[in-house]
């Protein structure tokens, strides 16, 4: 019996995207599953401020495309990210599997590469992301933090001024990309003393001026060790901070217990006991 061949219609779509995760030190973080995406793409878009991490990664592909170039002095970054998804969508859309390559998860402070998914998927495209070893994990490992011991909130810095949020001094407070705080521009790649005096002015609502801040960056290569500075709250805005540093405020005040609830509990439990 002769077999039909259906000929190929110009709405197949060959075309794929992964979006993966380089974790946050060389080599070390990189899961096999990424290594495998990045090695069977044809061809690589790398978001990667480091030469000597790209240059490691090119030694996986013949074809690795900086998306670094797209940055430029007073240019928007929201601009710069809409490029990034327009340049991997265009190698899509021609058929190509693309694998898109990120710092950390490619999922965390990172809107390229969620934004790139949707459009994929809209278009009928096979995409996902894969995830990676975030600065967040680092932290935790760096610090001696257990997230479930008090709980932690965490904010990008410039969220926390622009809208009203309710801060848990009871927890751990994690702030991101202090270094970018106040900015509305979305140009600058740094602000000043005087903008994060405006964060101190905000936070002292909830901390005293005395309360210890922790300033932390991960290690991005393995003869690396991470950068830890101890400060008071009111000596950060005159204290150099870089936008790969992270800024963590330990609990001020203890927790409280909630007796209602937990009378009401109590009676649950021997009301269980009973029966």
């Amino acid at each position: 019996m002769d077999t039909l061949t259906i000929p190929p219609t110009n709405d197949t779509r060959r075309g794929s995207l992964a979006c993966v995760g380089m974790g946050m030190t060389l080599g070390s973080h990189l899961t096999p599953l990424a290594r495998s995406h990045i090695e069977q793409a044809d061809v690589v878009f790398a978001a990667l401020s480091d030469g000597i991490v790209e240059l490691w990664l090119q030694r996986m592909h013949p074809d690795v495309r900086s998306l670094q170039p797209c940055y430029a002095e007073g240019k928007s970054r929201m601009t710069t990210y809409r490029q990034w998804v327009d340049l991997m969508m265009t190698e899509v859309r021609a058929g190509k599997k693309v694998c898109g390559v990120f710092y950390g998860h490619p999922g965390i402070f990172a809107w390229s590469p969620h934004k790139v998914i949707e459009v994929a998927r809209a278009e009928g495209f096979a995409a996902h992301m894969e995830p990676g070893i975030s600065a967040e994990d680092c932290l935790y490992a760096d610090l001696g933090i257990d997230p479930g011991r008090f709980g932690c909130q965490h904010f990008e810095a410039s969220q926390l001024l622009f809208y009203e949020r309710r801060i848990d001094p009871t927890g751990y407070l994690i702030l991101w990309q202090v270094g970018l705080v106040g900015d509305l521009s979305l140009k600058r790649f740094s602000t000043g003393p005087a903008y994060r005096q405006v964060l101190v002015d905000v936070l002292s609502q909830d901390y005293p001026l005395d309360h210890e801040v922790i300033v932390y960056r991960g290690a991005t290569l393995p003869i690396q060790r991470p950068e830890i500075r101890r400060m008071t709250l009111r000596d950060l805005p005159g204290a150099r901070i870089t936008t790969e540093e992270t800024i963590v405020l330990p609990p001020a005040t203890p927790l409280k217990q909630n007796l209602a609830i937990r009378a009401r509990l109590a009676a649950l439990d021997e009301e269980s006991s009973t029966v």
